[in-house]
């Protein structure tokens, strides 16, 4: 198991989901986890589940608001001398071709998927740049990698997510800090269980949701979160710019 003892990390949108899966993940191999969501309610419910507050703190963020990314960014810096993991993983989801998708939509997957990991990462990168340390983990998609039938904005996004990855990678390998992305295909999630609901036959939704995965089925937040423990650890010290596939097989094809 890797080790993240004496390590300090952030996760945005943990309040459930792979978000969840991942602040638990860092807590259990030894981080302390800044544990933030939107929504205050859900980052406590993750937040009891890691422990209390000798393992994590949980804080509301909304990563579209710069003052609120401001108050984070001096909570965590006056709670710990600093940070070591970031994990950009807010992120919402739209469904629909061009035709069905209006400006408002464009906009609002951009300022939470995109502007959001900006804003974030601005706040904290200059502590990492200085200390020549650091490790940051975007959450894109497979949908940042090739093009999902009725996703638009959504691959808009998550392509914009790929590629800042990689320009940030390029831009301070120098200092040392690392930055990669983790790139699921479809995870059993609190969004995708709603998302099936909706369909007039949920199982043949589900069906067909699975068969773009070779494996057969969905991925699990659990596998996720595994991932990001991999890449916050000093064994990935080797590993930048890279974009993690764990997609049961869908971009092999």
């Amino acid at each position: 198991m890797f080790d993240l003892t004496g390590k300090r990390a952030l996760v945005t949108g943990a309040g459930s989901g792979i978000g969840r899966e991942i602040a638990r993940k860092l807590a259990e191999a030894g981080a302390y986890v800044f544990v933030t969501d939107v929504d205050p309610a859900k980052a406590d419910e993750t937040a009891a589940l890691i422990g209390g507050v000798d393992r994590c703190l949980s804080m509301s963020l909304d990563v579209t608001s710069e003052p609120d990314c401001d108050r984070v960014r001096d909570a965590v810096l006056a709670t710990v001398p600093a940070l070591d993991i970031l994990v950009n993983n807010a992120g919402i989801g739209c469904v629909g071709k061009m035709m069905q998708t209006t400006g408002s939509d464009m906009d609002r997957l951009y300022q939470v998927n995109v502007r959001g990991i900006f804003n974030v990462t601005r706040r904290f990168l200059p502590g990492m740049v200085e200390r020549r340390s650091g490790s940051i983990i975007n959450l894109s998609s497979i949908g940042g990698l090739v093009a999902v039938p009725d996703r638009f904005a959504y691959c808009m996004s998550k392509f914009a997510v790929t590629g800042m990855t990689k320009s940030l990678a390029i831009d301070y390998a120098e200092s040392q800090v690392r930055v990669n992305c983790i790139c699921p295909g479809r995870v059993e999630t609190p969004f995708v269980s709603s998302r099936l609901a909706e369909y007039e036959d949920p199982e043949a939704a589900r069906r067909q949701m699975t068969s773009t995965q070779p494996l057969g089925r969905m991925g699990r937040p659990e596998e996720i979160g595994w991932a990001a423990v991999y890449l916050a650890s000093d064994e990935a010290a080797f590993v930048t710019g890279a974009e993690f596939n764990i997609d049961g097989g869908w971009n092999a094809g």
